[in-house]
Formats: C-alpha cells, structure tokens, sequence
C-alpha cells in the first residue's frame, strides 16, 4: 500500500535546490527569533521573580521590552519558510497536520493569547508590579506551541502510524506516541533558547544605553547562562542526533548528497563550543566589550544556519528511506518570474535588516525607569 498521497501533477515552478535553500536560509532566521523568545522570555521571568537588585529590575525591561517585537519577528519569519516547506514536503506535511488538526488549530488562539500576556508583562514590570506569573504564563504557552510544531514535523516521517491514527481519530484529536525523536528536538529547541538567550543579554551588554554596573550585570548573567545551556544545547543535540535511525545516521556520512548535512552538524558543534568559550570569556572574565557582544551575534546565526542544514538533511534521508524522494518531481521554471521573486524576496530582507536597525538605534527608552503613574 502506499504510504504518501500521490504527487500533484502540477510541476515546481522554481528548482528544487532553490526552493530548498529558500527554506533553509528563511527557517534558520524563524529559529533565531523563536529561540530569542523562548530564552529571554523565561530569562525576564526569572529576573523579575528574584529582582534582588536595580541591574536584575533593568534587565527584566530590557528583556521584556523587546519581547514583542521578537513576537513580530517570530511569526513572520514563520510563513515563508512553511510554504517552502508545503511545496517541496506537501504530500507529508498536509497529512501529518490534518491527522492533528485540532491541535494545530488551537495554535492560532495559543499565539494571540501569548502574545497578549507579553504586553501584560511588560506593563506589569513597568508599573512596579508583580509580573513573573504572567511572564511564566506566556513561557509555558509558547513552549507548548513549540511542542505541537514539533509533533508535527516528526509526525510528517512516519507515514507508518497515519492509517492507526486516522482510525483513532478523524477529527484530528489524537496525539502520536512512541517517537523516540520527539521529546529530544523539542528539548533542543528549549535548551537552544536558553543559550541564544544568554548570548542576547551578553549582546545587549554592548549596548551604550546601559551604565556601566549594568553592563558588567548583563555580561556576566547572559555569559554564565550561555556557558551553562550551551552545554545542555550541546547535550541536547547529540542525543537527538543519537536516536536518528541507523539509515539516516549512515546516510549522514555516506550519502553523496546529504553529506553536506552531516558537515553541517559537526560545524554546529563546533561553533557552539567556540559560543560556550566566548561566553566564558563574559561570564567570567567580566568583559563586556562590543567586540564580544556582536561576535555572540554572529555565532547565533552560524549555528542556526549550520542546525538548519543538518534538521534538512534528517529529515530528507528519514523521507527516503519511507519512499519519498523530495528531489523526484517535475519541474517547470519560468525564470523571469524565479528573477523577480528573487529580487523581492532580497528587497524584503533588506527591509527586514532595516526595521531591526531602526529598532536596534531607538533601544534608549527601552532602558529608562518607567515613568510614575505607567498603566498597569
């Protein structure tokens, strides 16, 4: 029986190694912002539950401020590369979201509402008010949107429990079990956030909007906190590369194709111990330079990218040995087209990359004390 609807006769209106790399350079950005949220979220949380000094009430601001504006960043950075993902992945994907329909419904409410506890956050810490149970609300429902994601993409490799679980339950209303590789992806993008989140604070350290108390405060936490998750990051990693199955694992080293994927998890794991030395460098040897600052940056975005490529090749040589060859379609391209997305597509990066300088410039109010009487 097969496994995988039947291929859409309508061909790919671009090369599959461009729609690929579309997806791999716009989903590597998705988990920049995401893993900004999940660390500096549950960060400001923490700083504001144990705001034993002036510097922890300012980077508890600092933190939350911002949020927001991550928020923004996160969901729209999640739509390209979801379409990319439709069009090369469809036949797999459209079947392992309509199996859990209802949960992914429920995604779209589970954002509104976190979104909204953010804004209560932030208007709690600026009114002086206790705030970390709502911070903690809103971490505890993106984590879980961050769960259902991950059920998803999982669910998509294994055609071999969808005819089970539609007999289960057609309404989309059952949540697979028994995946070995689920609870460790989720854990890495948790651990991840963490670790991108000390490496935000140790950014911000270079910010010249801070004292230099505070400064000195936010390098030493965010490098403290990056050495300690990117080892569990690094934990994390390895051992949900350790449960891939044993045809994807050697096809990580011997497949012509995916053996790039495989470089690519050794790059990560390389730059993120590089990251953790930085971090030491911060934490402990109470540096706060900018040098140091947008270095962290940089290495962010590095790992991301190089994570991106490995997740890619997984889940490409998991589809394979299932009988979906993501590379056998047909393909029709209309290049004045392909060009002039090309230079949208680009225009709209660089628009991107202006709104964040635009933001990144005006961060000075973002540090102030809230002003008496601020609306809780």
């Amino acid at each position: 029986m097969q496994s995988f609807p039947a291929v859409d006769p309508i061909p790919l209106p671009a090369p599959i190694w461009l729609l690929k790399l579309l997806h791999i350079v716009t989903l590597a950005l998705h988990f920049v912002a995401v893993e900004m949220l999940l660390g500096g979220l549950l960060l400001a949380v923490l700083l504001s539950l144990f705001r034993n000094s002036p510097q922890s009430r300012v980077a508890a601001r600092a933190l939350a401020r911002r949020l927001t504006v991550v928020m923004t960043y996160v969901i729209n950075l999640a739509v390209p590369p979801l379409l990319f993902a439709q069009v090369l992945y469809g036949r797999a994907l459209y079947t392992s979201t309509v199996l859990i329909g209802l949960y992914w419904i429920s995604i779209l409410g589970l954002l509104t509402l976190t979104y909204w506890l953010l804004y209560r956050f932030t208007a709690r810490l600026e009114a002086a008010k206790s705030a970390w149970w709502v911070g903690l609300c809103a971490w505890l429902l993106a984590g879980c949107i961050a769960r259902l994601l991950s059920t998803d993409m999982t669910l998509m490799l294994r055609p071999e429990v969808w005819s089970k679980m539609y007999s289960a339950s057609a309404s989309g209303a059952y949540l697979p079990i028994g995946d070995p590789t689920l609870t460790p992806r989720w854990l890495l993008m948790l651990a991840g956030g963490l670790f991108i989140g000390g490496l935000w604070l140790m950014y911000l350290a270079g910010r010249s909007t801070f004292t230099a108390d505070e400064k000195r405060f936010l390098a030493g936490l965010g490098g403290k906190v990056a050495v300690l998750f990117g080892l569990v990051y690094l934990a994390a990693g390895l051992w949900a590369s350790a449960v891939q199955p044993g045809t994807v694992q050697a096809g990580l080293l011997n497949h012509p194709l995916y053996r790039f994927a495989g470089y690519a998890g050794e790059v990560w794991l390389a730059l993120v111990g590089i990251a953790v030395l930085l971090a030491a460098v911060a934490g402990f040897g109470k540096i706060a330079a900018g040098w140091l600052s947008w270095t962290g940056v940089l290495l962010a975005l590095l790992i991301e990218i190089a994570f991106t490529l490995y997740r890619d090749g997984v889940r490409d040589l998991t589809l394979l040995s299932k009988g979906f060859d993501v590379w056998n379609r047909s393909v029709e391209t209309n290049w004045w087209v392909v060009g002039l997305f090309l230079v949208l597509f680009v225009a709209g990066l660089g628009v991107i990359g202006w709104l964040v300088s635009v933001v990144a410039r005006a961060q000075k109010p973002m540090e102030q004390e809230p002003m008496k009487g601020a609306a809780s």
